[in-house]
């Protein structure tokens, strides 16, 4: 068995997903249910005896420890965190209590379990923290992409308190030994995302006839990377990464803002055209700039290629044609997400501190 933390959230539910369909292997499954953690995203699963679903707090330590002690799963993966930058600019503290302090209490509670396991099972034990690019700062236009040796320079509450979590991550390996792993990504995109983040905002909005507000000159620039190729590079680091080692997860996509939006649109245009024939690219609208916008990331991901033999399997034509066509054939999904009407669908089917 593995736990996954936050599995009920955009990438860790897709991840969830994707390793049931992959491996035999159970999943106990933790997740705090914010609003961005949906059960809905997993009622594919329900009644799957390979499936435990626990509603709880990272940040809860002694919950912590006993889900450990009782489930004694082989390996963590470690998902859970507020993740949205505009809401780390109108509210850090929740980013500081659940990427800080929460990674802190879950390593505190994976280092007692993993210190008490003896022989095979102590020596296979890993501890995976899934990190973002955003740990590294901004880039100019033309400067290399990220390395996993680049310096950290966070420029948002969210990415400082990812960074920190990155370091107690480093700091629990090195000091205590823990076997650990750490993954940064680029920029997710696919099935099951909240339409808060970028492109299934435009999605959302497009189809609703609203503005399509794209920030500043819409020239950021950002390495996309579809969820599924995300999970499958997780699944190698996790099977035969070196201990205390980070790698870098792209998608060798690098685009901007504005060719993103522009990309949504036209397949929008081509598989669910406007009443009026018109492109959907009309109700683009530019806004104010984000306080502090870094302005380009990109992602150097030889090290794993090289090392594990990853490479994502989506281009980005392939990748956002399935997420558009996603988004279009379950718009159940969509408002349920947007109207908190999945509470009861929760309340109805899972007991909130049962299983699945």
């Amino acid at each position: 068995m593995i736990l996954v933390t936050g599995g009920a959230g955009f990438i860790g539910a897709n991840f969830v997903l994707d390793w049931l369909a992959v491996t035999n292997e159970p999943v106990l499954n933790i997740d705090k249910l914010t609003y961005a953690g949906n059960l809905q995203n997993l009622a594919s699963l329900h009644g799957d005896a390979r499936h435990i679903f626990v509603q709880a707090d990272i940040a809860d330590g002694k919950t912590m420890a006993q889900l450990l002690a009782q489930h004694q799963p082989r390996a963590i993966i470690n998902f859970a965190a507020e993740s949205h930058v505009d809401r780390s600019i109108h509210g850090p503290e929740d980013f500081i209590q659940t990427n800080v302090v929460g990674t802190f209490r879950l390593l505190e509670a994976a280092r007692a379990y993993w210190s008490d396991l003896e022989g095979a099972a102590k020596s296979s034990f890993r501890f995976l923290h899934v990190s973002t690019d955003e740990v590294f700062g901004t880039l100019a236009p033309h400067d290399p992409a990220f390395t996993e040796t680049h310096s950290y320079a966070p420029n948002s509450p969210y990415s400082a308190s990812k960074a920190a979590s990155d370091h107690l991550v480093r700091a629990w390996h090195h000091t205590y030994g823990l076997p650990v792993l750490t993954t940064n990504c680029s920029n997710n995109y696919g099935p099951l995302h909240f339409p808060e983040k970028l492109i299934p905002l435009m999605i959302v909005n497009a189809l609703a006839g609203k503005p399509l507000p794209i920030y500043g000159d819409g020239m950021q620039v950002r390495d996309w990377l579809y969820v599924r190729d995300h999970c499958s590079a997780i699944r190698h680091v996790l099977d035969a990464g070196k201990l205390g080692e980070t790698y870098n997860v792209g998608g060798w996509n690098e685009k901007t803002n504005l060719d993103i939006v522009t990309a949504v649109c036209a397949l929008l245009d081509e598989l669910r055209p406007r009443a009026d024939r018109k492109s959907y690219a009309e109700q683009m609208t530019f806004v104010t700039d984000r306080p502090g916008h870094d302005r380009r990331y990109a992602m150097d991901a030889r090290k794993l290629e090289r090392e594990l033999g990853w490479k994502p399997a989506e281009t980005f034509e392939t990748g956002i044609r399935k997420t558009v066509q996603w988004y279009l054939d379950n718009p159940q999904w969509v408002a349920s997400v947007q109207s908190g009407s999945y509470r009861d669908w929760v309340q109805k089917h899972y007991s909130l501190e049962g299983s699945a």
